[in-house]
């Protein structure tokens, strides 16, 4: 029987871990993909899978990763839309194409769907099998490390913009947690839409890699003045008409500051796992809208590739990492020493 080298989070321990295993090769059934991974971003989610924090409806022993890219090594039976050789990014999820979710474009949340890395093996392996459906074609001018970042973040940012946020060019976004792997990539979308955008960091050593955003405006937050204040000060005390949150809590009641009137909140994550307590009135007298935001359909994830392919998104992989030095980047992650994505690069 042929084998594969995977990252698996053992749930058999006391506290959950990544490990090296060994396991079967999959065996693609008819319409079904076996992806040769050539990298898999590691997104927040696979951080909290591995600390314990996010267990509900998880594989026990996954493979994580929702974020893969590389080359379609097998097909099954009736699989016409890719071939042997072809470079392809993974969606995020398998979907049935026709509930009522996915006739919405919703494919992401179908009602039959399960999720990479999730209930379903992921991209912490060598090989990754997905539904012919879940394997997107990626052009010649992006590069397959790069394309691992398509569906999640670049997809995520893109369906929080345009879906949730309804952002209009000229309108003003701020992002929090910019130099995060999501934060870095919705500040590029947003820009590439027409915002004015203020990216927000609580890292002093990464405002330079920000400021080399285009369309980007880098600010540091302190523990000395909120940054509520200074995107006040920037826009004659208008605020921010969209408020981009993947960090959740802590930095809820800034970004709800700093909103203007009719201003949108979108909350995109939820990194320490605390609630967030506001004054209603703060709500009110804005009119304003927060709205959660999760996942990438198909055709976000096409947008993106049409953005990266014409250069107005770049994906930021700060960091490769082999699957000996996997723990090493999930530490590293949480501890906020990461600049954009990183990425989990399998063996040969």
């Amino acid at each position: 029987m042929a084998t594969m080298q995977a990252l698996v989070v053992n749930s058999r321990s006391a506290a959950p871990r990544l490990e090296p295993r060994e396991l079967p090769m999959p065996v693609p059934k008819p319409h079904e993909v076996l992806v040769r991974v050539a990298a898999c971003g590691i997104c927040y989610h696979d951080v909290a899978v591995v600390n314990g924090t996010l267990r509900r409806g998880v594989k026990p022993d996954v493979v994580l990763g929702h974020e893969a890219s590389g080359y379609v090594h097998q097909i099954g039976d009736g699989v016409t839309a890719v071939q042997p050789g072809d470079r392809v990014v993974t969606a995020l999820t398998t979907f049935c194409g026709n509930c009522p979710r996915c006739d919405a474009g919703n494919e992401y949340r179908c009602v039959r769907g399960r999720g990479f890395g999730h209930g379903l093996d992921g991209g912490f392996a060598q090989y990754m099998l997905v539904p012919e459906t879940s394997a997107i074609p990626i052009p010649d001018n992006i590069d397959t490390i790069d394309a691992a970042l398509l569906g999640c973040p670049i997809g995520v940012a893109i369906n929080a913009l345009e879906d949730a946020a309804r952002l209009r060019s000229g309108e003003t976004a701020l992002v929090v947690g910019a130099g995060g792997g999501l934060g870095v990539h919705l500040a590029q979308v947003a820009a590439a839409m027409g915002a004015r955008v203020f990216a927000i960091t609580t890292s002093p050593e990464k405002i330079s890699a920000l400021e080399t955003l285009q369309g980007v405006e880098a600010l540091l937050a302190d523990s000395e003045l909120d940054f509520s204040e200074i995107v006040l000060a920037l826009t004659e005390d208008n605020g921010a008409n969209v408020a981009l949150n993947p960090v959740g809590s802590v930095q809820f009641n800034s970004c709800l500051a700093s909103m203007a009137q009719f201003g949108r909140m979108i909350v995109l994550g939820e990194v320490a796992g605390h609630a967030a307590r506001f004054n209603l009135a703060e709500l009110l007298f804005r009119d304003a809208i927060i709205t959660g935001s999760t996942g990438a359909s198909p055709r976000h994830i096409h947008k993106a590739i049409d953005l990266v392919a014409r250069g107005a998104v770049q994906p930021a992989v700060s960091r490769q990492y082999t699957f000996d030095d996997a723990a090493m980047a999930i530490e590293d992650m949480q501890a906020a020493r990461t600049f954009g994505r990183v990425a989990i690069i399998p063996p040969d």
